[in-house]
C-alpha cells in the first residue's frame, strides 16, 4: 500500500520516526523527532545502526516494528500495512561512495531523478545543469563520474540528491572517501551548501570534525539506542558513554556518588567538588592526572 502525500498542518517539514528493525546482531529502537531548519548528526561505533537508521528512512530496510512519518505523510507504518517505495519518498540520499552512474554523464547522473519523476529529457538537463553550476562543477557535466575527482564527484552527488527537491536530506559518510586535503576544503562548501536546503538534514559521520563543522544536534547510537543527544559541546563536556568521552580525548568514570565521593566499580574512590549522591559520572582530561611516588605536599 502506498500512502498519499501530505502535509504538516502548520506547513513546516518534520520528521518523526519510530524505528524498530532486527538485522543479524543489530536490534535497532530509535526514536527521532526532528524539524527543518538545522543538521543532524548521529554518531556512534561501527555496527552501531547508523547506517541502518538511514537507510529505513530511505525506504531502502522496511520497519518490523513503529512507524516514518514526514511532515504528516507516512512513509512506513507495518501496523497499517503502509510502506512508500523509496523513489516515491521525498528523500535524497548522499552516499558514502557517490554511487553515481558510472555509464552516465554528470549531467545525466544529476537528471536521473528528474527523468524518474516524467520530466522530459530536455527539463531535466537543464535542470541538472542549473545544480552543477550551483555546486561550482558546471564545466564537469559532460564528463563520467571516473573522470571526476573525489571532491567534484562528491558535489554531483549532493546536486543529484537535492536537484528533485527532497523535503528530508540523508548523508551518510559524504566525506570519507575523500583524502585530507579535499576533505577540508569539501567541508566548507558542504556546509555553505548545506545552509541553502530548508528541508531536514541527517548526517551520519565518524569525525567529530565533520559534526562540529557541519551540524546543529548531534545523536549519539550505540549498540542500538541513542544514549546521548543536543549541541555538540553539551554532549561532548558531559560524556555518558566511554564512545564519547575516547571521542574528545576524556578518561570517563562511572559509580555511586555518596557525599561527593564516587565509588567506582573496580574499588577505587575518585572525590569531587561537589556534595551530591547517586549514580554519577566523572570526566577527567588527561592533564588533569598527575602520578607521584610520595605523597605530594602543599
Amino acid at each position: 500500500m502506498t500512502a498519499a502525500p501530505s502535509s504538516s498542518p502548520d506547513g513546516t517539514t518534520r520528521l518523526e520516526a519510530e524505528i524498530q528493525i532486527r538485522l543479524g546482531r543489530l536490534d535497532l529502537d530509535v526514536t527521532l523527532d526532528v524539524a527543518g531548519g538545522g543538521v543532524v548528526a548521529l554518531l556512534g561505533p561501527n555496527g552501531a545502526g547508523k547506517t541502518t537508521v538511514l537507510r529505513a528512512l530511505a525506504g531502502l530496510i522496511p520497519l518490523d516494528r513503529g512507524h516514518i512519518t514526514l511532515s504528516g505523510q507516512v512513509l512506513d507504518d507495518p501496523a497499517r500495512n503502509v510502506f512508500v517505495p523509496p523513489e516515491q519518498r521525498p528523500v535524497g540520499v548522499v552516499f558514502q561512495d557517490h554511487l553515481l552512474f558510472p555509464h552516465l554523464s554528470a549531467r545525466d547522473n544529476v537528471a536521473f531523478g528528474l527523468r524518474r519523476r516524467g520530466v522530459r529529457r530536455a527539463a531535466a538537463r537543464r535542470g541538472a545543469d542549473q545544480w552543477l553550476e550551483r555546486f561550482g562543477v558546471g564545466d564537469q557535466a559532460p564528463q563520467r563520474p571516473r573522470t571526476l575527482s573525489g571532491g567534484q564527484a562528491q558535489r554531483v552527488a549532493l546536486a543529484r540528491a537535492l536537484v528533485t527537491g527532497p523535503r528530508l536530506l540523508l548523508l551518510d559518510e559524504p566525506l570519507a572517501a575523500l583524502d585530507v586535503g579535499t576533505r577540508a576544503e569539501v567541508r566548507r562548501d558542504l556546509r555553505r551548501h548545506l545552509t541553502t536546503f530548508d528541508g531536514i538534514r541527517l548526517l551520519v559521520t565518524h569525525d567529530p570534525v565533520d559534526a562540529y563543522a557541519l551540524s546543529d544536534h548531534v545523536v549519539i547510537l550505540e549498540q542500538g539506542r541513542i544514549q546521548q543527544s543536543g549541541a555538540l559541546a553539551e554532549v561532548t563536556g558531559r560524556p555518558r558513554t566511554r564512545y564519547v568521552a575516547d571521542l574528545v580525548g576524556l578518561n570517563l568514570f562511572r559509580g555511586q556518588l555518596l557525599e561527593g565521593v564516587l565509588h567506582l566499580a573496580g574499588g577505587g574512590r575518585l572525590v569531587t567538588a561537589s556534595r551530591l549522591s547517586g549514580e554519577g559520572f566523572a570526566a577527567v582530561p588527561p592533564q588533569a592526572v598527575a602520578i607521584h611516588r610520595v605523597h605530594p605536599e602543599g
